[in-house]
């Protein structure tokens, strides 16, 4: 739907219910489009995002925590078997 700003302000209301429909809306001034209303992706529940948060931590942790082998306290033993 293509709307003048004039005829928008007066049915603002109704335009944001279409484009919250999935309809565009294109508000022009003196016949350019200057703005597009449209309909907002729909939301993440918390639940929903912090399950995908916590998905990407594990493969993070996965990724950036394993060591390669012969390190960690091995080494810390031959380290101090050379001071002695």
């Amino acid at each position: 739907m293509i709307t003048t700003l004039r005829a928008g302000k007066a049915r603002f209301s109704a335009l944001v219910e279409l484009a919250s429909r999935g309809e565009d809306v294109v508000i022009t001034v003196h016949g350019k489009p200057k703005a597009r209303l449209k309909a907002m992706a729909p939301r993440r529940t918390e639940r929903e995002s912090r399950g995908r948060w916590l998905r990407e931590l594990k493969t993070l942790r996965a990724r950036h925590t394993r060591r390669p082998a012969g390190t960690g306290n091995d080494d810390l033993g031959a380290i101090r078997e050379d001071r002695a």
